[in-house]
């Protein structure tokens, strides 16, 4: 065992704590992998006896307590892995145990508490990854953070930080994934180069940062936070941004036209719940890339433009890939290797009336959600060419004019929102076609006529609420029926006890009674007069032949008048 130099024990379901003598009789281990088991207990000092050991990696497991002090001597050491154990140490601690030789440290969901040790980026300066999210840190962001210009990968998500963002994170020129969710921070304005955002559930307050992204940059996440002014225009650089989100702020001010010219590989614009105003940029049909379109919520007014059916990804039915994943690729120095970490995109949106987040589904979502604005004008025709989309929602907005023709097209529509509009005329009978239509709202417009019926339609499957406020309405699911539709209730007879059987023949032969009396008064009151009668049977006839030839003259004039309407074009 003297001469083992790589163990790799991981994902085999080893049970117990590792004996205290278990790296005595290892010195030429570089490489130890005990990761994802059922080890427990401390971690063992002895293993800061492996004077060559360059890659630990425990995590996953049971351990309890903190790092070993022997863990300073350990002055290869590159890479280590300790997420998802139950240290329940003080982060203070386990730093000062700490060698300055890492270039990969993890200690999520470890359950550390206390604050970063303000030397911590001193010590730490050759760090590529840095994973502290899922515990309960407090205090603030150190600024020594700013030496470590060669951080490719932070997170700081899920913790107790508060504070500034230091200004120092934008000496992190090559940072490629920056995840400070869910912590109480305020915003700077600094400037770095970032592939993957998050400042999510923060409440960052102040101005947009003003990141200088690299041409690698492909996701941007800064919703519910309290950022203030609009979006700044060096944000133009990021042309291989794929997700754009700046939901639930305090932007106002336009939405800029840039984000059409130069963001062409979006796939996702949320600017949900702000203060945009002014009209939609018509270069925003650019985005050819785009399935997932969220201005809700603002005070957008103008027109819809017509150019919305130019969204191409929109016009695909279905998606090629389930998911929207970036991955970051960081070389490890001792063992030549290399590390990629891949992360699906997550976003959230108002799906079917509920604020939903998406994951793993998000690649096949495609919607348009412009509700809560002050659009007008009409619905574009060409809105039904996205024959892919599986959510609409204009609702809450000035719209008119009528539902488009051919919305019947639109047969992935899951979800379809077009209350509180002024829209008038009758709803289209290809609505009826969209047989997987689960959630439909056309209320309080000014829609009349009967609601379509097909074989197949499930417009009267829905509650009579989704068709309410359209007083010209009628038919199913809505309880006032269409003119003709109105259904005559037959005569109902008491019948006694015993004598039911005498009742029907007694209606039985009475109808037949008067059926032969009626023909006979009928028949010989017209007929029987004409026959016997000369005077009035040539008077009737004489009246029947003048009808004719006025019907042949009135015929005659109208057709030389079309005539000459024809010679005269």
């Amino acid at each position: 065992m003297v001469s083992l130099q790589h163990l790799d024990l991981s994902s085999t379901q080893l049970e117990g704590s590792i004996p205290e003598t278990f790296g005595n009789n290892m010195t030429s281990l570089s490489y130890l992998d005990l990761s994802f088991s059922y080890l427990t207990g401390p971690i063992p000092n002895s293993l800061g006896n492996m004077s060559l050991l360059a890659h630990l990696n425990l995590r996953y497991n049971g351990f309890t307590g903190s790092i070993p002090e022997s863990f300073a001597n350990l002055e290869t050491l590159t890479y280590l892995d300790l997420s998802g154990n139950m240290l329940n140490g003080s982060i203070q601690i386990i730093f000062e145990n700490m060698t300055g030789t890492l270039t990969f440290l993890a200690l999520g969901y470890s359950g550390l508490e206390g604050h970063i040790p303000k030397s911590f980026g001193e010590k730490m300066s050759v760090l590529a990854v840095l994973d502290l999210s899922y515990n309960r840190l407090r205090g603030s962001i150190p600024e020594s953070f700013g030496n470590m210009v060669k951080l490719t990968y932070l997170s700081l998500e899920q913790n107790l930080l508060e504070g500034h963002i230091p200004e120092a994170l934008g000496n992190m020129s090559i940072l490629e994934h920056l995840d400070l969710t869910d912590n109480t921070l305020e915003g700077t304005n600094s400037r770095t180069s970032i592939v993957y955002v998050t400042l999510r559930f923060e409440q960052v307050w102040g101005n947009f940062p003003t990141f200088q992204a690299s041409l690698g940059s492909n996701t941007l996440h800064l919703g519910n936070n309290n950022f203030t002014g609009g979006l700044p225009s060096s944000w133009k650089n990021c042309s291989s941004l794929v997700a754009f989100d700046v939901a639930e702020n305090n932007l106002r001010g336009t939405i800029p036209s840039w984000i059409g010219e130069s963001l062409t590989e979006l796939a996702i614009l949320v600017l949900r719940s702000n203060h945009f105003n002014g009209s939609i940029p018509l270069n925003i049909c650019h985005l050819q890339s785009l399935q997932l379109l969220d201005l809700s919520v603002n005070h957008i007014s103008g027109s819809l433009p017509m150019c919305i059916g130019n969204f191409t990804e929109m016009s695909k039915v279905g998606g090629m890939h389930a998911t929207i994943s970036y991955s970051i690729s960081i070389p490890v120095p001792v063992t030549s290797a290399t590390i990629f970490i891949k992360r699906d995109d997550k976003i959230e949106f108002v799906w079917k009336g509920i604020l939903s987040e998406f994951g793993r589904t998000l690649g096949l979502v495609k919607s348009i959600d412009l509700s809560c604005n002050m659009l007008n004008g009409d619905i574009p025709s060409k809105i039904t060419l996205l024959v892919g989309l599986v959510s609409l929602n204009l609702s809450r907005n000035n719209l008119s004019g009528h539902i488009p023709a051919r919305i019947g097209n639109m047969r992935s529509l899951d979800f379809l929102d077009l209350s509180n509009n002024h829209l008038l005329g009758r709803i289209p009978q290809g609505l009826s076609l969209i047989d997987g239509m689960g959630v439909l709202n056309l209320s309080n417009n000014n829609l009349f006529g009967k609601i379509p019926t097909s074989s197949t339609s499930k417009l009267q499957s829905f509650d009579a609420s989704a068709y309410m406020g359209n007083p010209g309405l009628c038919g199913d699911p809505l309880s006032n029926k269409c003119p003709g539709e109105e259904l005559t209730t037959p005569p109902r007879f008491i019948e006694e006890a015993g004598n039911g059987e005498d009742t029907d023949k007694f209606i039985s032969h009475g109808f037949y009674a008067s059926m032969g009396i009626g023909y006979a008064v009928g028949f010989w009151g017209v007929l029987g007069t004409l026959i016997f009668n000369k005077s009035w049977r040539f008077s009737y006839l004489n009246f029947l032949n003048d009808f004719a030839n006025w019907i042949h003259v009135f015929a005659a004039v109208r057709k030389a008048k079309f005539l000459r309407t024809l010679r005269g074009l």
